[in-house]
């Protein structure tokens, strides 16, 4: 499985053209966490997953949800619900009562990648202000057999080698 990952893009709908168009048959999805501030319909979230931000004023977003990509199960939510730029713990209890192998976020647009018990979080930043670094950044997210790998991007496609994890079941 191979998913690009990207948040807070803040109604730059560049960012996310140029990710899709970018990405389009080299990956088998895109997901945004959140405050794109487009609408669910506008041309430029086409073919993403797709979550309601705190900025986000479309409802028809959904808050939370969840997809299988073979025998992976991915949770996206904005986190501004989860209280998420203080805890991974609600999110964590998300994810388990969803049964979620990985789960995306954005609000805080502090990039980032942890496993908490069996569960992966990964916030892409955001890609157009990010806070705590200068990237602006998204995620290439990879598994393959027992591992996953977190990689970081910066919007004009330069990965941010020592950003790089690689995460075991």
């Amino acid at each position: 499985m191979r998913l690009i990952v990207v948040s807070d893009s803040h109604g730059s709908d560049m960012e996310i053209k140029n990710l899709y168009s970018t990405y389009k048959g080299k990956v088998d999805g895109f997901v945004h966490c959140g405050d794109s501030e487009l609408k669910a319909s506008d041309p430029a979230m086409e073919g993403y997953l797709a979550v309601r931000g705190n900025c986000d004023m479309d409802s028809s977003y959904p808050e939370v949800l969840t997809e299988e990509f073979g025998s992976t199960r991915i949770l996206a939510t904005h986190g501004h619900l989860y209280n998420v730029k203080m805890t991974l713990m609600n999110l964590n209890y998300l994810a388990k009562e969803n049964d979620a192998d990985i789960v995306f976020f954005g609000h805080s647009h502090q990039l980032g990648a942890e496993k908490i018990e069996d569960v992966l979080f990964v916030n892409p930043g955001s890609v157009l202000l990010p806070r705590g670094r200068k990237e602006r950044t998204y995620a290439l997210i990879e598994t393959e057999g027992d591992s996953t790998s977190v990689k970081f991007f910066e919007h004009n496609h330069q990965e941010i080698v020592d950003l790089s994890q690689k995460f075991f079941v």
